[in-house]
């Protein structure tokens, strides 16, 4: 429900082989040679991409924009899943269709991204004591996950070891830069300033990271978002600490986090990106932009220069 906190493998899926003609052909032979590799939503495939280069075929089951926690599989989903040589997932209980997905696929292999990371357990509500499966949030736990994305390729392709090896050195590379700079941005923030007020519970590795008191409305996007014992709490929290502005991720409704606004005296300062990226085009199109466009976002917001 509400946090006020000072912390801002590959597995297979081995069921009875398949008669039908499609369980037959080879997934590489409609990719032109090429393996195709399916993640389970865009920030995955954007990461996945920086590794694979043009050696494999990436791609997402989910869209930009799409809610990711319990998106609904379609029959062309799982066909597209049964087509694919690999399939990336988040793991720590984010997909919470996942398991049912893969029990429709036969004899393809996943890898969970999220292996080896040190969870954040969620604190309060329905989630208690579960991991918080946002961890790509925080840079550190990003290069996790790259590192579970080389280790995957090279399993699954290991003649191209060595580009997947590069493309990963570089790609986490470029990750730590970004970090330095979400950590430069979030420096001109004064110690009473540093506050992220958002719908879901998605920033607690951000929070943690560099340093920011996260206060949200619920912990996981699920059925019960906006309640009026989250708006009412969220409302205390921002009056008692005069937290000038809040905000609410692309994925959901920010009806509830504009009246918390509203009733407050803050400001509703705009959305973050934490499920999905944008559109190519807008914002945070890459996972390494939607890092800089959150951090932009928050420092704009909290110094009273959002928009």
């Amino acid at each position: 429900m509400l946090l006020l906190t000072t912390v801002f493998g590959c597995t297979s899926s081995q069921n009875p082989s398949d008669n039908s003609s499609q369980a037959q052909i080879s997934p590489s032979a409609r990719t032109d040679g090429k393996k195709k590799v399916l993640t389970t939503f865009t920030i995955l495939a954007d990461m996945a991409r920086n590794v694979a280069g043009d050696k494999l075929v990436v791609e997402s089951i989910t869209r930009p924009g799409a809610e990711i926690h319990d998106y609904e599989p379609t029959p062309s989903d799982i066909k597209r899943a049964q087509e694919a040589d690999l399939v990336l997932f988040n793991g720590l209980g984010l997909e919470r269709w996942f398991e049912k997905f893969m029990g429709s696929v036969r004899n393809v292999t996943s890898a969970n991204l999220s292996d080896g990371v040190k969870p954040i357990e969620i604190s309060s509500g329905s989630y208690l004591n579960k991991p918080n499966p946002h961890a790509w949030m925080s840079p550190n736990d990003a290069a996790i996950y790259v590192e579970n994305i080389r280790k995957a390729f090279v399993k699954l392709d290991p003649a191209n070891e060595a580009t997947y090896n590069a493309n990963a050195k570089a790609y986490i590379q470029q990750v730590k830069q970004v970090s330095q700079e979400v950590k430069t941005q979030l420096a001109t923030l004064a110690p009473t300033q540093r506050y992220l007020v958002t719908c879901e519970g998605a920033f607690s590795y951000m929070a943690r990271d560099y340093g920011l008191q996260e206060a949200y409305l619920w912990a996981v996007n699920s059925e019960q978002e906006g309640t009026p014992q989250q708006i009412a709490k969220v409302i205390d929290t921002v009056r008692q600490n005069k937290i000038p502005a809040v905000f609410c991720e692309t994925t959901v409704s920010d009806e509830a986090q504009r009246q918390v606004a509203r009733e407050s005296n803050s400001t509703f300062a705009g959305v973050l990106y934490v499920d999905s990226l944008s559109e190519v085009g807008k914002p945070a199109a890459t996972f390494l932009d939607l890092q800089r466009y959150n951090a932009y976002t928050l420092v704009q917001g909290l110094l009273g220069k959002s928009k």
